[in-house]
């Protein structure tokens, strides 16, 4: 007798044998290593239900995979609250502890990759890759349970052993690699930051040519003058808190950078070739992400002042008599570290200060906090 559907793509009924239930999981069976494994799709109201992972309490040794993160969680079930057309979340990854029995279509050609799955109801689903997706998921069920019926892609394993899982956690994310902040602005059609800075750096002429769009390093004979990330980062302070339609946005940061161009000479002597982009990164430190975030962070308490084109631009004007050059030794301890340019937010905040007693800006009382540490020598 068949228990209660499931789902259409995954039905729970009683097993074959009659000592129990299982779950039978529509799948196509693969070989790696020779091992067999299965890939199936699972509604996304079974995962919280079936898929474990280890005991926070258990020691390192003892557990097959790292301690869920839960800051992650909220950001992690908004983006899919948020995007329910269009959110994209890649398959889980399970080791089985118990009998997986697998009844193929046919015996031979592409039916004997493709069948059932079945699977104990009493076996244990540990999760090797895909933890944070997993309570991500839970979490978003509670605020929408209509995505309970949409499916995610999940690879099954048999689960041989504790040593197994933590390999099989070890491989799985040895070789993983965080693009670069960079190339997800330029692929990144949500944020609105992000298409505010594509649009600019291509109809700039401050910047078109000289944006490195993919890396968010530049290389030391690298042409270009910024990254896109850097960029981004300078453009969403300026821009942050301010009610502007992306049009309206994009135009006013283009303005702003513009602004800023005419305040820093080498800019303008690398477009005209009198100077090389190396040459000004290795010398100077305006064209580096933390006097971009700063100048942004700058440009973005005037404007909250005055959004009068005049009076902004008025305010910036001392900008052109500040020291950028490395050798300066003002900026040991605010932008730069033991001869390195440091991005830590602590650094950005003491750039700012330096740039705001330039313009003669007063400071915001955790920029004041921030200041006097490094005044007495805790920074």
């Amino acid at each position: 007798m068949e228990s209660e559907a499931v789902a259409p793509a995954t039905r729970v009924v009683a097993p074959r044998t009659s000592t129990g239930f299982e779950y039978t999981f529509p799948a196509i069976r693969g070989i790696q290593a020779g091992r067999e494994f299965y890939v199936s799709m699972c509604p996304l109201r079974l995962i919280p239900k079936i898929f474990i992972f280890d005991e926070d309490e258990l020691s390192p040794e003892l557990r097959a995979q790292r301690i869920l993160n839960k800051g992650r969680l909220p950001a992690l079930a908004k983006y899919i609250l948020d995007n329910p057309a269009d959110y994209v979340f890649s398959a889980l990854t399970a080791s089985v502890d118990g009998e997986m029995d697998f009844d193929s279509h046919s015996a031979d050609g592409t039916g004997f990759r493709t069948g059932q799955l079945r699977i104990p109801m009493d076996a244990r689903f540990l999760i090797n890759d895909g933890q944070h997706r997993r309570a991500a998921i839970e979490l978003a069920l509670k605020e929408n349970p209509d995505l309970g019926e949409e499916t995610i892609a999940v690879v099954f394993f048999h689960d041989a052993g504790l040593d197994r899982s933590q390999q099989m956690f070890a491989d799985l994310n040895r070789h993983a690699v965080r693009p670069a902040r960079s190339i997800g602005v330029l692929y990144d059609h949500r944020d609105p930051s992000s298409q505010v800075v594509r649009e600019m750096t291509g109809r700039a002429r401050i910047f078109k040519g000289y944006v490195e769009m993919e890396k968010s390093n530049l290389s030391a004979r690298s042409r270009m003058m910024f990254t896109l990330s850097a960029l981004y980062y300078g453009t969403q302070a300026l821009l942050q808190g301010l009610d502007l339609k992306q049009d309206a946005a994009t135009e006013l940061a283009q303005l702003y950078w513009e602004t800023i161009d005419k305040a820093l000479p080498e800019w303008e002597m690398v477009r005209t070739r009198a100077l090389t982009s190396a040459e000004m990164r290795r010398d100077f430190i305006h064209s580096h992400g933390i006097a971009l975030h700063a100048l942004g962070r700058i440009g973005n308490s005037l404007l909250r002042e005055s959004t009068s084109l005049a009076k902004w631009q008025k305010r910036l004007a001392p900008l052109e008599q500040v020291d950028w050059a490395r050798a300066n030794t003002d900026w040991e301890g605010r932008a730069i570290v033991g001869g390195r340019v440091s991005k830590s937010h602590q650094n950005v905040t003491l750039t700012v200060n330096y740039l705001r007693n330039h313009l003669g800006l007063g400071l915001s009382p955790e920029e004041q906090r921030v200041e006097d540490a490094y005044l007495r020598g805790d920074a």
